[in-house]
C-alpha cells in the first residue's frame, strides 16, 4: 500500500509540475499576442479544459465500442495549442514582436474551442452494453411465443395466451436429476477483475452488472456463470 501511495504521489506532483509550466507558457503567448489582464490567464484554461474533455469523450466512446473520431479531432486541436505555446516559448519566436498569424490564431480560438465544447458537450452519451446471454436468444419462439427459460438472475413467464399442456394419464418414471455440480472457485486475481467489471458497469448503467456477462467479458466457460456469480 505504501508503495503504491508513493507512486500515485509521484504521478500528482509530475502532473502538477507540467500543467503549471503549461499554463505559464500558455498565459505568456496569449500575453505577447495582445490578449492583456485576465484574458491571458483565461487561454490556458480554455486549452487545458478542452484537452481534458475530450479526453475523457474519447475514453467513453471507445469503452462502449463507439466511433471516437470526433472527440480525437478536439482532443489533437488542443494538445496542438498547448504544445505549440510551450515551443513558441522556447526562443522560437521573438514574443516582443509577435508575427501577424500568431495574433490571429490567438484571438481566433476562443470561438473555436467554444464550438469543440459545444459538440463534445451534445454528443451523445454512449454506454458499454452488456453481452446477450444465450438463455435470453433461446427464450424467444420462432413464431415469437416466449418459454419459460430461467438465466442467470431474471426469469421470462410463458405467454399468457398458451394453452396449458394436458396432463398424462400416467407419469412415466424419471431417474432423479443429478445434484448440481459445485461453484468453480476464482482465484483472488480473477475475483478482483469480476468485481471491477461490475462496479464498472454499476457506475455507467446504474444497473448491477448480469453474472453471464461479465463471464463472457472475461472469456471464462458458461460453467463458472455461479462462480462468478457468487461475487457479484
Amino acid at each position: 500500500m505504501r508503495a503504491h501511495l508513493a507512486r500515485v504521489d509521484a504521478v500528482i506532483v509530475q502532473a502538477v509540475i507540467a500543467g503549471a509550466l503549461s499554463f505559464s507558457h500558455l498565459h505568456d503567448v496569449a500575453a505577447a499576442a495582445g490578449q492583456d489582464g485576465w484574458k491571458a490567464w483565461a487561454y490556458p484554461v480554455s486549452v487545458d479544459l478542452l484537452l481534458v474533455a475530450a479526453w475523457r469523450r474519447m475514453r467513453q466512446s471507445q469503452r462502449a465500442g463507439q466511433a471516437a473520431g470526433g472527440p480525437r479531432l478536439w482532443f489533437l486541436v488542443a494538445l496542438a495549442a498547448s504544445l505549440g505555446a510551450n515551443v513558441a516559448t522556447a526562443g522560437l519566436l521573438d514574443l516582443d514582436d509577435v508575427p501577424a498569424w500568431l495574433r490571429v490564431t490567438v484571438a481566433g480560438w476562443p470561438a473555436v474551442a467554444f464550438f469543440g465544447g459545444t459538440l463534445l458537450a451534445h454528443a451523445p452519451h454512449t454506454t458499454e452494453r452488456p453481452a446477450a446471454s444465450p438463455a435470453t436468444d433461446a427464450a424467444t419462439a420462432p413464431d415469437g411465443s416466449s418459454s419459460d427459460v430461467e438465466g442467470p438472475d431474471h426469469k421470462i413467464p410463458y405467454s399468457a395466451d398458451l394453452e396449458p399442456a394436458p396432463e398424462p394419464s400416467a407419469a412415466p418414471a424419471t431417474a432423479p436429476a443429478p445434484a448440481p455440480a459445485p461453484a468453480v472457485a476464482l482465484p483472488p486475481a480473477l475475483v478482483d477483475r469480476v468485481r471491477a467489471l461490475a462496479e464498472e458497469h454499476r457506475s455507467a448503467t446504474g444497473r448491477p452488472a448480469d453474472p453471464d456477462a461479465v463471464r463472457t467479458r472475461l472469456g471464462l466457460p458458461p460453467s463458472m456463470t455461479a462462480a462468478v456469480a457468487a461475487h457479484l
